[in-house]
């Protein structure tokens, strides 16, 4: 199964609070907000949602195609992930502008204050997402995430015209895109990943309702954060998946990208809707107990054997093939 992932690539600066954010923000001040983080410590590393779901499925023995765009300052980055063995032909390189950038800062909490910005991804637009796949005899599923919304819009609908099965993953940029595109990028998608906060959000701005969703969706698959996931689907009942254990939670960052990388990879072999959540939350405990969002190394061997002995061996019931 031949996987491609659009979206955002881009250099992560990476602060730690030690501190509680919430207990710096007053509620009669909301209005007037101004702070200032005295962090303890600043990792910089390689990121970006599209190119951290490529890492984890090429950790897990894929070649995902990667499109993307950046800027010139790509180099060391993309020969790093080439080496891994992602397929970045698909990455459209900048002359004018750099590489995105994402600036956060963590507090012990697992709380997060983040700016994104853009560089070179505003020209994802000119991306021909047909022409990218061509040389690799297309794909089997194409993952939408989160990018200039041009770019998404684009994908999305070259997808839907010529009967490309595609994953809509908008997350962060739910509160850019208004409900007109929301709906476009959601509708008829294979599957639709949303975190919690996302998931409430995706209502608020479509004006549909839970089920017009899952009416207009194969898969939804909402991440729980310690509490794990759940799987969606119109006339089931939910499916709820437990998160993995991790002995330590170092830096959240990436922990939803890794997910989704685990759940691909298990539905590309094949696996059920349960074995898929739970391959995702077992390679998300390996990525939360790294700094960074590329830093964690896994197989798939060992990725199975996470999962099995986190969950079993066996698909629980209502874990029946995606």
């Amino acid at each position: 199964m031949r996987i491609a992932v659009t979206g955002s690539i881009a250099t992560d600066h990476l602060m730690t609070f030690p501190g509680r954010i919430a207990d710096q923000l007053l509620a009669d001040r909301l209005d007037h907000v101004s702070l200032s983080f005295l962090v303890d410590a600043l990792e910089i590393r390689d990121g970006g949602v599209a190119a951290n779901i490529a890492y984890g499925l090429a950790r897990l023995g894929h070649r995902p195609l990667l499109a993307a765009a950046v800027g010139a300052d790509f180099a060391p980055y993309g020969q790093r992930l080439s080496a891994l063995g992602v397929d970045v032909s698909g990455v459209r390189v900048s002359r004018t502008r750099h590489t995105a950038r994402f600036l956060c800062t963590t507090d012990p909490d697992g709380n997060q204050i983040a700016s994104f910005y853009p560089g070179a991804m505003t020209e994802a637009a000119d991306i021909d997402l047909l022409d990218a796949l061509r040389p690799g005899g297309g794909a089997d599923l194409v993952l939408i995430g989160a990018d200039d919304p041009a770019a998404m819009l684009r994908h999305t609908r070259a997808c839907r015209a010529h009967g490309i099965r595609f994953a809509a993953d908008p997350s962060q940029q739910l509160a850019r895109l208004d409900g007109p595109q929301i709906r476009e990028i959601v509708d008829g998608a294979d599957h639709l990943f949303t975190n919690e906060y996302e998931h409430a959000l995706l209502l608020a701005k479509t004006g549909w309702s839970h089920a017009d969703v899952l009416r207009r969706v194969g898969v939804w698959v909402t991440t729980l954060g310690e509490k794990g996931s759940r799987v969606e689907r119109a006339d089931d009942p939910p499916l709820d998946v437990p998160a993995v254990a991790t002995a330590e939670a170092t830096d959240p960052t990436g922990v939803g990208d890794a997910f989704r990388a685990g759940y691909l990879a298990a539905l590309a072999a094949g696996e059920g809707a349960a074995r898929c959540a739970q391959s995702g939350s077992a390679l998300a405990a390996q990525a939360l107990s790294c700094v960074g969002t590329q830093t964690y190394t896994t197989t798939a061997a060992r990725l199975r054997d996470l999962t099995t002995a986190a969950y079993g061996p066996h698909t629980p019931p209502g874990g029946d093939t995606v």
